[in-house]
């Protein structure tokens, strides 16, 4: 991992967590994944008019990854709705890195070395442990439904990243495949949006519009960056590396949803960078 892929990475994982930041902060949800969503869309729209057409190879990829990605959107809404985003946040994002460095050893075969390996595991020890040791140390009993919800978004997530870590490399063309999996996925989430609240959808989506389509930019932005680290450098440290966010998630529900952080959130953050560490070694 360069440099270069290191700062594209960890400037995805700030980006990526300010969009969920948004889409959380509106209450509706289907109303924030429609804005992200319609936002996503036309950036993909615009982006597919200039870009190569990705290889046909790319395509059953790209279509398996527009599914993983919708079923990613409906767990995010999901555990978004029953839980604080500081915890939700970091245990989506948590669980992911260690399920990637499996299905890319098993599907990529890339085998990570000892101090790799030791890298990714302290470092998704870390991110859990940012949302686990918040809630033992609360005082309140876990809200469990919402913890689920918010594994099975990160069972989703190292899902979508493997399947586009290999459509990506197939394509040809990073921008021509994230324009058509944004330009996808994008439309349907404003489509079912539209089929179920009809009329009164455009009042709905007035007054957090400009928030929502900002959101949907900046999720762009994110993931396209992460796509072009792919190609440039092996898929478990990348996603280890890019759930980073998560503390950028913890420090904004604090900040903002005046969500509690504390010491062991704070233990867990250290834990966590030197796990990055070990896995930028053999970088």
């Amino acid at each position: 991992m360069t440099p270069l892929v290191v700062a594209a990475v960890l400037l995805a994982a700030v980006t990526h967590a300010s969009w969920n930041a948004i889409a959380h902060g509106i209450r509706d949800q289907l109303i924030a994944f429609t804005l992200v969503g319609g936002g996503g869309a036309l950036c993909g729209l615009a982006l597919a008019a200039v870009a190569p057409l990705p290889a046909s190879a790319a395509w059953p990829y790209l279509l398996a990854s527009v599914a993983l990605h919708l079923v990613y959107q409906a767990l995010l809404m999901q555990s978004f709705r029953l839980g604080d985003f500081g915890q939700m946040y970091p245990i989506a994002r948590g669980t992911a890195p260690l399920v990637v460095t499996v299905l890319a050893a098993v599907f990529v075969h890339e085998l990570p070395d000892a101090w790799a390996l030791a890298g990714v595991a302290i470092a998704s020890a870390g991110l859990v442990g940012v949302a686990l040791w918040g809630i033992r140390g609360s005082g309140t009993r876990p809200h469990w439904p919402a913890i689920i919800a918010a594994l099975a978004t990160g069972l989703s997530i190292a899902a979508y990243t493997t399947v586009d870590g290999l459509g990506v490399r197939a394509s040809g063309t990073p921008l021509g495949y994230i324009a058509w999996l944004l330009a996808l996925q994008g439309l349907v989430i404003p489509a079912y949006a539209l089929a179920t609240r009809r009329r009164q959808l455009l009042t709905e989506l007035r007054p957090t519009a400009l928030r929502g389509l900002l959101g949907g930019v900046l999720s762009v932005f994110a993931y396209g960056l992460v796509l072009w680290a792919q190609t440039r450098a092996p898929l478990a440290p990348i996603a280890a590396l890019r759930e980073s966010s998560i503390i950028v998630g913890a420090a904004i529900g604090a900040v903002f949803f005046k969500e509690r952080f504390g010491a062991p959130r704070i233990a867990a953050a250290g834990l966590m960078v030197v796990g990055i560490g070990l896995m930028l070694h053999t970088g």
